[in-house]
C-alpha cells in the first residue's frame, strides 16, 4: 500500500485522479487541458505514470489513442482493511449521495468502456481462473454473496441469483482460459436496471510473475448514462477486493452490505 500512498501524496495526481472521477476514458491531451494548475505534457504524463504504477489507474488503448481509467479497487483495499465495518454502510451511502449531485452532463454518452478496474493477485492465472469458473465458490467473493449457476461453454447461459431470484443473467460469449472471459450482462434487480439493454463484462487475467497476475475487468457496453452503469459502481469494488482476499488466503472477506435493492430487501 505505500505506493498508494506515495501516488496519493502529491495534489496534482490527487487532481488528475479527480478529473478521472468526473469522466472516465480521458487521453493525455485531455486531461492536460483540463487541469486547473497549468502543467508541461511531459509533467501530466510522470504524474500519470506514477498513478499506473501504484494501480490506481489503468490504460486502455482505443486506435491511436491511450486512454487512462480511474481504478478504484486499491482505494477500496484501503478502506476496508480500516473503515470499520459497522462505518462502511454509514459512509458509502453519504458518498452516494455526494456522488448523486456531483453527476456531470458531459458523463453521458462515452463510447469507450465506462468501468475499468485492475489489480494485481498473489496467485497463479490458472488459480484466478479456477476461482471465477467455480459455481460453488461465487459466494464467498461475489457482492451481496449472490450465488450463480452456469453452463460453462460459449453461448451458455449465466445466472446470479439471491435466494431463489435472478438478480443478473447473461450469456458466456467468450472462454478462453485461463486468460479471458467475455459475457453478457443484463441486471434484474430492479425495475429501471431491467429496462436497460444487456452489458458487456471482460475478465482479464495476464502473468505478472511466477506465483502473481493481472487481473483487469471491463464493465462496458452501456447505452449511456443508464440505471445499471450507475448502479455497478459499488459492487465491483467490493467483488474484486473479496476476490483478492479468498484468492491469497483461502478466507473469504466479510463485509457487511452497504444496502439492497429496493425490489430485492
Amino acid at each position: 500500500m505505500d505506493a498508494v500512498f506515495e501516488a496519493l501524496s502529491h495534489p496534482a495526481r490527487r487532481a488528475l485522479l479527480d478529473l478521472l472521477f468526473e469522466r472516465d476514458g480521458r487521453t493525455l491531451v485531455d486531461l492536460e487541458r483540463h487541469l486547473t494548475t497549468p502543467m508541461t505534457r511531459f509533467g501530466v504524463m510522470k504524474h500519470l505514470r506514477v498513478l499506473e504504477e501504484a494501480a490506481l489507474i489503468t490504460t486502455r488503448r482505443q486506435g491511436r489513442e491511450k486512454l487512462h481509467y480511474l481504478n478504484p479497487a486499491p482505494i477500496q483495499l484501503v478502506a476496508d482493511r480500516w473503515i470499520s465495518r459497522f462505518a462502511a454502510p454509514f459512509l458509502r451511502t453519504m458518498a452516494d449521495i455526494r456522488n448523486h449531485f456531483e453527476e456531470r452532463s458531459d458523463r453521458l454518452h462515452q463510447p469507450a468502456p465506462r468501468h475499468v478496474y485492475e489489480l494485481f493477485i498473489r496467485a497463479t492465472p490458472q488459480q484466478v481462473w479456477d476461482v471465477l469458473t467455480d459455481d460453488a465458490r461465487t459466494p464467498l467473493y461475489q457482492h451481496f454473496n449472490m450465488t450463480s449457476r452456469t453452463d460453462w461453454r460459449v453461448g451458455g447461459r449465466i445466472e446470479f441469483l439471491m435466494g431463489d431470484r435472478p438478480v443478473i443473467v447473461g450469456e458466456l460469449l467468450e472462454l478462453t482460459p485461463p486468460a479471458r472471459l467475455v459475457m453478457s450482462f443484463h441486471a434484474r434487480w430492479s425495475p429501471d436496471v431491467a429496462a436497460d439493454r444487456p452489458s458487456r463484462v471482460t475478465w482479464e487475467i495476464a502473468p505478472a510473475g511466477p506465483q502473481a497476475c493481472r487481473l483487469t475487468l471491463i464493465h462496458d457496453g452501456f447505452d449511456g448514462e443508464t440505471a445499471t452503469s450507475r448502479g455497478v459502481t459499488a459492487g465491483w469494488p467490493e467483488t474484486l477486493s473479496r476476490l483478492k482476499t479468498l484468492i491469497e488466503t483461502g478466507e473469504p472477506l466479510q463485509l457487511e452490505a452497504s444496502y439492497q435493492p429496493a425490489s430485492v430487501a
